[in-house]
């Protein structure tokens, strides 16, 4: 069992995924977000190949527009 933290929030799991594979189950808006994958900016390029491991810390910031 691994655990890992979305936006301060404990998740636990024995399934492997990847970072992109966690952003669309959870319904995120893949072209309007920035994530911060422990502690570095991740780019959109990278999300298919990082893997989600225990206690990584996954935060996810929307953009959003506005006038």
């Amino acid at each position: 069992m691994k655990t890992f933290y979305l936006n301060g929030q404990k998740y636990s799991t024995n399934d492997n995924f990847s970072l992109l594979d966690l952003l669309s189950y959870f319904d995120y808006n893949l072209s309007l977000l920035v994530v911060e994958y422990n502690s570095f900016i991740s780019t959109k390029k990278d999300w298919n190949q990082i893997m989600i491991s225990d206690n990584d810390k996954v935060e996810v910031v929307t953009i959003v527009g506005g006038g």
